[in-house]
């Protein structure tokens, strides 16, 4: 795990606290939030500090980015978020202690003071661990991509149906700090924003959190899938009995548990899924009239089948990766959008000026579009082309990020804004919000924007990738 070493699974330390630390925090029993499992040894996983977060995003994935928004949508003053992310930028936030209900770290303020931080989150009851291991346990999907260290949405999805809501929402990170704020404060944001990042990595800390460490979680899955494939094993008992007398009464059927009945397997499984194909293959080499006119056009024959080979290899080694089942189906692409798909890819030249001629769009126009999709395919098109004003809402999400971007690497630029578009004054270069949350960074050529590099979850590092330096 990048920038984290696992130190122990051992007792709670809630009641420890470092020499000189303002604030000792509560121990065990004197969690607001506290644990549905009883007393007794309870798992801790302690990971080393992360260094510095300059110019990146706290969260690259959907579960970490949730964590965050529940962060955000709590927290009542924005000003100390900000300040907590500077703090977690910074590197300001020591080894954090990960437990059932709770996760602790020491924070220095900017005058080095440290603070213990605490930030709790309900423990799940006997009866929500239950529902939520017989939701991971239906799915061999969800249990392989756990063990990928990776979340599919669809899990999250599959336990909110059984009742159970995996991931923190408004108001359930609750804080505790030595400073003694009521409310997030600078120290407990910055613990928050730094598990962002150790949670990208091991969605297991979550569970932990919820209650149960990873051991324990694996362990409880293989029983239940065991148990499971033993429900349908035919007994040896009942195939070493005689056949029934053909005139005998069929038996009276017995009946099963409702709950047994919705677990049984439905049809056989499918057949081991292909290997990965290492390489696309090559097309055959073809022979006939280059004249598209005269017939046909053997160099754009071999430039399509090349093009299928390669998609069909991708599209294979997507389905053979974990969680591709959850996976939501990509929509099609429209006409331009295959046009500047195929451009990308590389065509002879005159195969290119056939595309060119036949997309209804100038040249300059296809440049920048296949220079978008090169930076991000079709999302990336979507940025170039789309204007649109956030709503309210998505707007302040975005001013709050632009001007937490810079807090730390010096002033901010002037930013001119217009739509989901800022613009650096003086400067040639600008950023573009994405429906995504995303920004894309264009850089001024020739009196036109042109994209830049591809997207990044902070407007600042957006700007500072190497092809919008200007």
């Amino acid at each position: 795990m990048s920038g984290a070493e696992y130190v122990h699974d051992g007792p709670g330390r809630d009641g420890a606290r470092a020499d000189g630390v303002r604030g000792g925090g509560p121990g065990d029993s004197g969690s607001r939030r506290g644990g549905a499992d009883g007393d007794g040894a309870r798992p801790e996983r302690t990971l080393t500090a992360l260094p510095p977060a300059r110019g990146r995003g706290f969260a690259r994935t959907w579960w970490g980015q949730a964590w965050l928004k529940a962060l955000e949508d709590t927290a009542l003053d924005g000003g100390q978020l900000r300040r907590g992310r500077g703090h977690a930028r910074q590197g300001a936030v020591g080894a954090v202690s990960v437990r059932p209900g709770r996760i602790t770290a020491v924070v220095r303020d900017r005058d080095r003071t440290p603070y213990r931080s605490d930030v709790l989150l309900r423990e799940f009851t006997g009866a929500e661990w239950d529902r939520l291991l017989e939701v991971v346990a239906d799915r061999s999907g969800h249990i392989a991509a756990l063990l990928d260290r990776d979340m599919p949405p669809q899990l999250a999805e599959d336990a909110a149906a059984a009742g159970v809501e995996l991931l923190p929402g408004t108001g359930d990170l609750e804080p505790e700090c030595g400073c003694e704020a009521w409310d997030h404060c600078p120290h407990t944001a910055a613990l928050c924003y730094q598990l962002a990042r150790l949670l990208d990595e091991d969605p297991f800390l979550l569970l932990l959190m919820r209650g149960r460490a990873e051991r324990e979680v694996l362990d409880e899955l293989q029983a239940r899938s065991t148990a499971r494939a033993a429900r349908h094993v035919p007994r040896a008992a009942e195939d070493a009995l005689p056949p029934a007398p053909e005139d005998a009464p069929p038996p009276a059927p017995e009946g099963v548990p409702a709950r047994e009945a919705f677990a049984a397997p439905g049809p056989p499984p499918l057949p081991a899924p292909p290997p990965a194909v290492a390489a696309p293959g090559r097309p055959p080499a073809l022979t006939g009239s280059t004249d598209p006119a005269g017939g046909l056009d053997v160099a754009a024959l071999e430039f399509l089948a090349a093009d299928a080979a390669v998609r069909a290899q991708r599209l294979l080694a997507e389905a053979l990766a974990p969680g591709h089942a959850a996976s939501p189906v990509p929509a099609a692409l429209t006409v331009w959008q295959d046009t500047v798909r195929l451009t990308a890819a590389g065509p002879p030249a005159p195969v290119a000026a056939r595309l060119a001629a036949a997309c209804g769009r100038d040249r300059t126009d296809l440049a920048r579009a296949v220079r978008a999709w090169q930076h991000g395919g079709a999302a990336a098109l979507t940025v170039l082309e789309d204007e649109w004003t956030p709503d309210p809402e998505a707007l302040a999400r975005a001013r709050l990020r632009l001007a937490a971007a810079w807090e730390d690497d010096g002033p901010a630029p002037r930013l001119r804004a217009a739509g989901n578009r800022w613009t650096v004054v003086g400067a040639g270069l600008q950023v573009r919000y994405g429906r995504d949350g995303r920004w894309w960074p264009y850089r001024k050529e020739r009196g036109r924007w042109w994209p830049a590099g591809p997207a990044a979850a902070d407007p600042a590092a957006a700007l500072a990738m190497p092809g919008s330096d200007g």
